[in-house]
């Protein structure tokens, strides 16, 4: 039957219509989520080894989501990592891993982003909690607890070179950092159930030269200390250089925090004595897993704290 004009003009509008709709349709059902990646210095090698288990996982994972990642430059430039998560704001990404370089700095930027309807997991540096309380903000940490790690590095030190009434220092990581703060804590409760002396504490900003640059000023204020603390493994590297400048190696002795791969030779030949394995990879694959269990409209398994822990071990050989 043939239609008349009029009705042929609506069946082919109406054919029309279908073959707009159903690519539309089917392109919204092929979307994937985009998760965006934002780490603190990847001119450390953590971060690097973080990224590099992200990009692995997504590459195993490609079917299921799309990542970006970025990192900044300086660990304490807090304020070029707000501009990337803006950045990640106007790009549209669905959720936000972030490994905060300031703890409560980056607070209101990752309201804006939840705000935006941005799903938001924190990892590795745990964003200050009263400052999220106060904000009305829920944002799962993934990451170990850092305390612990410092003090398992802490009493090995003290069990296997230190006595009583000795003395030692500790070169912190970024003092707004919740990390920096936990291990400097892990590392004094180590410190105290030896009965051993912490006469400095002063931060080396995460990174070589200036955990160099303070352990050789505590190394010529203190002459007396047998122990430097550093709070990661950046830290702990220009610590060894300080302690060989000051012709002190094997009589000063160093522990850091990480386990990157630049530790590992002066783990095998004593320059460093001890370091902490959190596993970079993981966390940011954990993170990850996380954002996407949330983005189903699952709840991730926290603890009471809202915490998903992550390993953290004691390392003393490469």
């Amino acid at each position: 039957m043939k239609l008349p004009f009029a009705g042929r003009l609506l069946a082919i509008a109406v054919l029309s219509s279908l073959a707009l709709v159903t690519p539309l349709s089917q392109a919204v059902a092929d979307e994937k989520p985009k998760v965006a990646l934002v780490m603190k210095s990847l001119a450390n090698e953590f971060f690097l080894t973080m990224e590099d288990g992200a990009k692995a996982y997504q590459k195993e994972h490609a079917s299921e989501f799309d990542l970006v990642s970025n990192g900044i430059k300086d660990e304490t430039d807090s304020g070029n990592q707000i501009r990337i998560v803006e950045q990640m704001i106007v790009s549209g990404v669905n959720a936000l891993v972030i490994a905060p370089a300031d703890s409560k700095a980056l607070v209101p930027v990752v309201k804006k982003a939840m705000d935006a309807g941005i799903t938001v997991v924190n990892i590795d540096n745990r964003l200050d909690p009263e400052v999220l309380k106060s904000k009305n903000l829920s944002v799962p940490f993934v990451g170990p607890d850092n305390r612990e790690g410092a003090r398992l590095v802490g009493d090995y030190l003290a069990k296997q070179k230190l006595k009583a009434g000795d003395a030692v220092a500790i070169i912190e990581g970024v003092s707004t950092t919740t990390n920096a703060q936990q291990r400097t804590a892990g590392f004094k409760d180590a410190m105290a159930a030896a009965q051993v002396k912490v006469v400095s504490v002063q931060s080396g900003d995460w990174e070589i030269a200036k955990g160099n640059a303070v352990a050789a000023s505590m190394l010529n204020a203190h002459p007396e200390i047998k122990a430097l603390l550093a709070g990661n493994d950046s830290m702990a590297l220009g610590a060894v250089s300080a302690v060989k400048a000051a012709g002190k190696t094997g009589q000063v002795q160093v522990v850091g925090y990480d386990n990157i791969k630049a530790i590992k030779p002066m783990l095998a030949d004593g320059r460093v004595l001890a370091t902490a394995e959190q596993y970079a990879d993981k966390q940011a694959v954990f993170g990850i897993e996380a954002a996407l269990k949330m983005l189903k409209g699952e709840k991730p398994e926290v603890n009471a704290d809202n915490v998903i822990q992550t390993p953290v071990e004691l390392v003393t050989t490469p």
